[in-house]
């Protein structure tokens, strides 16, 4: 990884700073107004169309789209400066996260025309959202074992099984669902794999929610009884899905969501070490942001590599390891530091913000890959057998 050493990606981040300006100006604006207040996963749990909306109308959705497709043709680290900003703010992000992340830059490199100008120029606009259809009861992040089946009919495919742990798909118009549409042969379990566009309003869709230990849903069950998908909703080729979705993880596993989703928790811990006369934690949390500037600069190495279309999937995945992990040590610090009981109920948002972090730790090392698996995709990718 050596993006970042070069001195063009320097001037080209440094080049961002009045663009992170609009943003921090419009997040003030947007906090004193009432209308979100900082929350723990806020790419996750902050759903808020209208804030998705807002963005898309000042262009910062869609930023690297081509502007014939809605997009704005801006760079990478653009997109990575507005993205870093509204994270940092925990702003309300999870609407148009998942389409603006990932389905949108597989849509550009896999979608047929038809596909590109249905749904970019509303995911632009911050309108249109999606899912992920690739996790399965019993599969977990083994996706090469997925069972959903897609059966030959006239015109399409009969879609068939069950997926789980599907983020925001009781709001969104569709998900990317990785299907078994030619029988599995155990000795090349990622042949015969492909990926479909469903319409979560399909006949033969029933969507059921999968409630967090703090009581929100986000995630569901989303299961497929013979849902019907056109041969035009069939996203790149027949059987090319497993190279297909190692493309699309690498967007999901690399993005700086991997290290601030407890961002807020830093900005109070900082704000009350600074406040004690004695040092007590202030080691402990610079060793932790000096592993923040290093997640960092491997995230922004990767955000600069992605669109130059070499794989990137080693590193996505050694970045998301990292940094979930990091994520759940900046709970432990803080609930360690903090002279406040964690309080869902309460009326101190410091109480507050700190439950709903320690219930949502658990999730970080598995959502978009246990880290385990995760090991494996690094291993594999540096030879080690």
């Amino acid at each position: 990884m050596t993006a970042l050493r070069e001195p063009a990606v320097s001037e080209a981040l440094a080049a961002t700073d009045p663009l992170r300006l609009e943003v921090r100006a419009f997040v003030d604006e947007e906090r004193a107004a009432g209308r979100f207040a900082p929350i723990a996963d806020a790419w996750l749990a902050g759903w808020d169309e209208d804030f998705s909306r807002r963005l898309g109308e000042r262009g910062w959705l869609g930023m690297t789209l081509p502007a014939e497709y809605g997009g704005h043709g801006r760079s990478a680290l653009e997109r990575f400066a507005v993205t870093e900003e509204l994270l940092a703010a925990a702003a309300p992000v999870a609407a148009h996260w998942i389409a603006d992340r990932q389905i949108g830059p597989s849509l550009l490199r896999f979608g047929t025309e038809e596909q590109r100008r249905m749904y970019l120029p509303g995911i632009a606009r911050g309108e249109v959202y999606f899912g992920i259809g690739m996790s399965e009861p019993d599969s977990g992040s083994d996706l090469a074992s997925v069972r959903t089946k897609g059966v030959r009919t006239d015109g399409g495919w009969l879609v068939t099984g069950t997926k789980v742990w599907t983020s925001g798909a009781h709001h969104a118009h569709a998900f990317f669902a990785l299907v078994r549409t030619a029988p599995l042969d155990t000795s090349h379990r990622h042949a015969g794999l492909s990926q479909l566009i469903v319409p979560l309003d399909s006949t033969g869709v029933t969507i059921r929610p999968i409630h967090l230990l703090t009581g929100e849903h986000h995630f569901n069950e989303v299961v497929l009884d013979e849902v019907f998908v056109p041969d035009s909703m069939v996203l790149g080729e027949v059987g090319q899905g497993w190279h297909q979705v190692t493309s699309e993880l690498a967007f999901e596993r690399s993005g700086p969501e991997r290290f601030l989703s407890t961002y807020p928790l830093i900005a109070v811990l900082v704000d009350a070490l600074a406040q004690r006369a004695d040092c007590a934690g202030r080691r402990e949390l610079g060793l932790l942001l000096a592993r923040l500037a290093t997640l960092r600069a491997m995230s922004l190495d990767v955000a600069a590599s992605l669109s130059s279309g070499v794989a990137q999937d080693v590193p996505a995945a050694l970045v998301k390891d990292l940094g979930t992990r990091f994520e759940g040590e900046v709970v432990a610090l803080a609930d360690s530091l903090l002279d406040v009981e964690p309080d869902l109920d309460s009326d101190d948002p410091t109480r507050r913000l700190l439950a709903q972090a320690v219930l949502h730790t658990p999730g970080f090392t598995i959502r978009g890959g246990t880290n385990e698996i995760l090991r494996g995709v690094v291993a594999r990718g540096m030879g080690v057998r």
